[in-house]
């Protein structure tokens, strides 16, 4: 009995080996990479999707969504992730698929027929369930992408979910679309007065490209407010600060290693570090929102002036706020090194000027902002500083963005400014900290 016990068992494991030794070869091949990326957050009442796409206590009901995104690096194979990070039921997803839009074009709701492709979960199920808190990734789809492509993503659900509680993105700054029925497989949506469309994402949280290991370390995550989540920038143009990035290193000039990084924005409007508000905050959410993102080489971090901006003016209050962000800044630093993986600090950007429209412009925020930002530049704890401020400030007025920058709130960069921060960064980091901090990544 032993013996005939031994031989099963050694029959077992000589039929694992080839297996095993093809799995480890694949994986020293090539990897899993984020390739676009969203940060997840709880859709607030005032940005649920138009009626009739939002009813009492369901969403999305016999609707489907068809949204546009930035793909940020060139992949043959990709996967698509969808979240239910905040919903308050199960998302049930009744088809998806992928498709490249008309013309290529950001915001369109038409596509090319001829690139259609349907995406399936957990080994071929087009109709699944995303519980509560929970996210989804797609089986692999042999469907090449290239960095600075636009790619559609529509999904349909039958029953809808049940909650107004659903996971979305408000500051998509591209138009998606919304039309009854099952319009997954459409050339385009229904010229129908219910056909509504708005400048949010929903549901969608990421794209993952399968990428040569010997070419990409990784992607640099960013870590940010609404400064990154492209608040001033043009409805879709694709020009927030890190889109210009993309394109800086996908430019003429650009190393082999800087073109096969991707860029994934993981900021929101309203973003603090030290509490929440729109989005957990920073601290709160590095985990979620960084480390547990596939393939992450490089962080950048560059938050604070919401934290700032929110706490009152008076010096202890300033005091106080300032400490506490050097504080928290040293803890996701630390987080972020327990894996080996760089952190980048970004100079937090001016904000001075006429108090009756920004309301952040006060001179003891404005001390504060420099205390803070001499320490991001001084203390030697970031592993790189991009100076964003010195980027965009008034040379004649340093509490101030350059006018030529200025969105018009005297907070948020224009167009021209986030080409002057995207320009800030210095694409050698990317060769310097190629293998991590410590050499292993």
């Amino acid at each position: 009995m032993a013996g005939s016990l031994f031989k099963n068992a050694l029959a077992a494991f000589l039929l694992l080996q080839p297996l095993t030794a093809a799995y480890v070869q694949h994986q020293k091949q090539g990897h899993w990479v984020d390739i676009w990326g969203t940060m997840p957050q709880l859709v607030e009442p005032a940005n649920l999707p138009p009626v009739p796409y939002n009813a009492t206590d369901v969403v999305f009901q016999n609707s489907s969504l068809r949204q546009t995104i930035f793909v940020t690096q060139t992949a043959p194979t990709i996967r698509l992730i969808i979240s239910n990070a905040f919903g308050e039921s199960e998302l049930p997803i009744t088809a998806a698929t992928i498709a490249i839009p008309l013309n290529g074009s950001a915001g369109t709701s038409a596509i090319s027929p001829d690139s259609l492709a349907r995406v399936t979960f957990s080994g071929g199920l087009s109709n699944f369930t995303i519980p509560n808190g929970a996210r989804a990734i797609s089986d692999p789809i042999d469907y090449p992408v290239t960095a600075q492509q636009i790619l559609t993503i529509s999904l349909y659900l039958a029953t809808g979910q049940t909650t107004n509680s659903i996971t979305g993105h408000p500051g998509s700054r591209t138009t998606s679309y919304y039309s009854p029925g099952n319009q997954t497989a459409s050339a385009d949506v229904p010229s129908d007065p219910e056909t509504k469309q708005s400048e949010h994402w929903y549901l969608i949280s990421g794209v993952e490209g399968y990428l040569p290991q010997s070419a990409s370390p990784g992607s640099l995550v960013i870590l940010g407010d609404s400064i990154t989540d492209g608040r001033g920038s043009t409805t879709n143009h694709n020009d927030r600060w890190p889109d210009v990035l993309v394109r800086r290193l996908q430019g003429p000039g650009s190393t082999p290693l800087q073109r096969d990084t991707p860029v994934i924005n993981q900021a929101a409007g309203g973003n603090r570090v030290l509490a929440d508000g729109l989005g957990p905050s920073a601290l709160g959410r590095v985990d979620r929102d960084v480390l547990a993102r596939t393939g992450v080489a490089y962080v950048m971090v560059l938050e604070g002036v919401n934290d700032i901006g929110t706490a009152a003016a008076d010096a202890a209050a300033q005091a106080g706020v300032g400490d506490r962000l050097v504080a928290a800044y040293e803890q996701i630093i630390g987080m972020v090194h327990a894996r080996g993986i760089p952190v980048f600090g970004g100079t937090i950007t001016p904000f001075g000027g006429d108090s009756s429209v920004q309301a952040y412009s006060d001179p003891g925020r404005e001390a504060t902002r420099q205390r803070v930002n001499g320490w991001i530049r001084g203390s030697g704890r970031f592993d790189w500083v991009v100076d964003f401020d010195a980027a965009v400030r008034d040379p004649a007025n340093g509490t101030m963005l350059d006018p030529s920058y200025d969105s018009g709130d005297f907070l948020h960069p224009n167009p021209a400014g986030y080409v002057a921060m995207a320009g800030a960064v210095d694409l050698s980091l990317f060769e310097t900290f190629r293998y991590g901090i410590d050499g292993e990544i």
